[in-house]
């Protein structure tokens, strides 16, 4: 009996990452053992990548409606909302973790255009892309390999694709040294009428594969993705797939030109899983069933079994349902742009997707018993507290001395070139980040990206946050503060928050520690959505993201539940940027005097501090904030506005002088601690500079809003100086900022 066809054993089940009981599970849906060919299709698909088994039941719990919503979470590849005028905003966030830890370059250009596959496969044309990255320690050789690879993978395949990198955030720390985290975002642009859904149906009707031919890269790559990252997982590189982005700009330009016919019943990606994952998906979607032809998909390679062509991950390849009648109007796009468009098999009665090699059946399963939603496994893991979290709790801020103000001078200088703070002018010039943008012509930093909708006179605010310790410290709170941070960058804009996507990056779910840390995140991720009305519209859960020990056991990564947003400006005159404009403007701090050392930068990398509660929020004051900062916005009363994140009050207004080599003056508050004051990193706080002349409207706008404001002083020509003492010069401080990165690199 051939391989393909003999019956599966156990020990190969659990080889693939099933459990007993789930290989149980399968013979009594199918009424006999499967197949090796079947084995491995419910291993890809009821893997957790694919199936969500043990995240599903707290995913659920997340708010999905929202007023802007045209797509919602779990419906189809990408969520879509509404941004007026006709059109929509697809957007998605997803992992390449693993791959990205074994083949860095590969591993991250591939997740670019996965997640850009995820956008046009619904018609919208990509627009944007963001990226958030995380790897261990910059005085690690391996980091910096890790970070080479991955940050030209990136630009490799966005610049060549031709899509702007708009924005993102590079993040340094120990946890990360063997699982970096490669999480990468897309968003495009369609017309609201015109959304390509990712479901077949009409019995009778043709599937096509669509794309580039397919090669033994990525096989198995789904179930790669649901395990640990060992000594050994080396040998699992065949799993890691191969980009192409030129192939991928006319995959781009062929779907949508097919998307403009009424050729198309429905179309998917083949991303995690490949053929296996898109043939199931879209029959269970469309309660129809597939009869598929594996010998007659276009192979890059003689003598492929069916199970390495069903679970390969070659990148560049569509799924297609063809309305009947339509074969030659697919044929002839796709034969246009030089690519394969090759007729697959058919739209079947019932739920059985059946694959052929030769005429033989190979494969008979019910579709619906592999997919997330339907008979897929769902699981409801034990968690609890881990015993440190008690501990640090009970971190007491008078344990660290409060510095003198010389002593600060010195804080200031060391944290501007802590990697975490410092530039990373090294990663974003690898990147084409200008094409499109409302900023091509100034150059204007803002705190989100902000991209033009053409032929409008609104653009899109985009933004990537998460501050990873914070979410160690307290997952809940770490979260809620995620979605809040990225809510604040696009109100500073002057755009209104619209909806979020995530990527959940975590350890071992099997672990209750690392379980406990996942469902505060999700309660916190949760509450604060509901609070701004940003619905959640999507997008990846990553699990098994730590590093095995000899002895067994294992440490997590920080847990980093990744926040994509998206907002709408719907004129981006308004549009509102970081940077000071001139010496004289006013600089006011709005939110409170906070002196919140926890969970700060200052702490853990000055002080030395690693475990403290998270810093201070407030969500209720959060909300105010951020509606009054787009008011500001709105009525053009801002010079510039910034939030206070990472490094505190000092970083935000370095961050707002470097661009003009300006400086400022301010005066610090005396009844708060001065570290507090100055690099805490409480939340809730923007910094705004405005012109003398409309103090008078800017306190009418934050007094209408119940924010208070404090004049923390003015803007200069260059110098930094706070309470009468002198901090440097802006280029002075900005030459250590912008070569910290690099210099750090030279010397791992």
């Amino acid at each position: 009996m051939k391989a393909s066809i003999a019956p599966a054993t156990l020990e190969q089940a659990q080889d693939m990452g099933l459990l007993p009981e789930e290989f149980d599970q399968i013979k009594e849906i199918l009424g006999r053992t499967p197949n090796f060919t079947e084995m491995c299709v419910y291993s890809v698909m009821w893997s957790e990548h694919c199936s969500y088994k043990n995240s599903i039941k707290w995913l659920k719990t997340l708010p999905k409606d929202g007023p802007h919503m045209l797509v919602k979470a779990g419906e189809e590849n990408a969520g879509i909302v509404d941004i007026g005028d006709g059109l929509g905003c697809a957007f998605k966030i997803e992992s390449h973790n693993h791959p990205s830890a074994i083949e860095p370059y590969q591993g991250a250009a591939t997740g670019v255009g996965g997640i850009n596959r995820d956008i046009f496969t619904m018609g919208a044309r990509p627009i944007a892309q963001l990226n958030s990255l995380r790897f261990g320690e910059l005085s690690n050789p391996r980091t910096k390999w890790l970070l080479e690879g991955v940050v030209k993978g990136i630009g490799d395949y966005g610049n060549s694709f031709g899509i702007p990198i708009v924005g993102g955030e590079v993040f340094f720390d120990k946890s990360y040294q063997v699982n970096p985290l490669v999480n990468a975002m897309s968003v495009g642009i369609l017309e609201s009428d015109k959304i390509i859904s990712a479901t077949a149906s009409g019995p009778g009707n043709p599937v096509y594969i669509v794309g580039s031919a397919t090669g033994k890269d990525g096989i198995q790559g789904a179930s790669f993705a649901s395990k640990d990252i060992t000594e050994e997982s080396a040998n699992d590189l065949p799993s890691v797939q191969v980009g192409d982005p030129f192939q991928e700009k006319l995959l781009l330009e062929a779907t949508l030109e097919l998307s403009q016919t009424n050729a198309v019943v429905g179309m998917q990606d083949m991303g995690a899983a490949g053929i296996t994952c898109s043939t199931s998906e879209m029959s269970a979607a469309g309660d129809v069933g597939m009869d598929i032809h594996l010998d007659r998909v276009p192979l890059r390679q003689e003598d492929m079994e069916p199970f390495e062509i069903l679970l390969s991950e070659s990148q560049e390849r569509m799924l297609v349902v063809v309305r009947n009648g339509h074969e030659e109007e697919v044929k002839a796009i796709f034969d246009k742009w030089d690519l394969h468009a090759e007729h697959i098999g058919e739209v079947t009665e019932g739920d059985r997707i059946r694959y052929f090699m030769h005429g033989e059946l190979v494969g008979d399963v019910p579709g619906s018993t592999l997919v997330l939603g339907g008979g897929a496994p769902v699981y409801d893991r034990e968690y609890r507290q881990p015993a440190w979290y008690a501990d640090a709790q009970r971190f007491d801020p008078a344990s660290v001395p409060v510095p003198t103000i010389q002593e600060c001078v010195d804080i200031a200088h060391k944290l501007v070139c802590l990697p975490n703070i410092a530039s990373k002018r090294w990663v974003w010039e690898q990147y084409d980040s200008m094409v499109g943008t409302i900023n091509r012509s100034t150059n204007r930093p803002s705190d989100a990206g902000v991209v033009s909708v053409r032929g409008t006179q609104k653009a899109l605010a985009l933004t990537v946050d998460c501050n990873a310790r914070y979410v160690e410290a307290d997952p809940e709170i770490g979260t809620a503060i995620a979605v809040a941070e990225a809510a604040r960058n696009i109100s500073c804009t002057g755009a209104e928050p619209s909806a979020i996507t995530n990527c959940l990056n975590f350890g071992n779910p099997y672990n209750p520690e690392v379980y406990w840390q996942f469902v505060g995140a999700i309660q916190g991720m949760g509450r604060a959505c509901r609070h701004f009305n940003t619905p959640v519209t999507g997008g990846n859960v990553s699990f098994y993201n730590q590093t095995a020990n000899p002895d067994g056991s294992a440490k997590a990564v920080f847990p980093t539940p990744t926040i994509g947003m998206v907002g709408v400006m719907h004129d981006r005159q308004h549009h509102t940027g970081l940077n000071f404009q001139e010496k004289g403007e006013l600089i006011f701090l709005l939110g409170p005097s906070t002196g919140c050392i926890n969970a700060s930068e200052y702490l853990a990398n000055v002080v030395g501090i690693q475990r403290s509660p998270a810093p201070y929020f407030d969500l209720e004051h959060e909300g105010k904030l951020h509606a009054c900062l787009r008011d500001i916005a709105q009525k053009q009363l801002a010079a510039a506005s910034h939030d206070v994140a990472d490094g505190g009050l000092f970083v935000t207004l370095l961050e707002m002088a470097m661009p003009g080599g300006l400086g400022f003056d301010i005066v610090t508050d005396d009844e708060v601690r001065i570290d507090g004051f100055l690099f805490g990193e409480g939340q809730g706080r923007a910094v705004v500079s405005l012109r003398e002349e409309d103090q008078d409207d800017f306190f009418d706008v934050c007094d209408a809003h119940g924010v208070s404001a404090t004049l923390l002083g003015h803007v200069t020509k260059g110098k930094i100086v706070v309470d009468d003492a002198s901090f440097g010069f802006c280029d002075e401080l900005r030459a250590y900022y912008d070569n910290a990165l690099e210099e750090m690199l030279e010397e791992a």
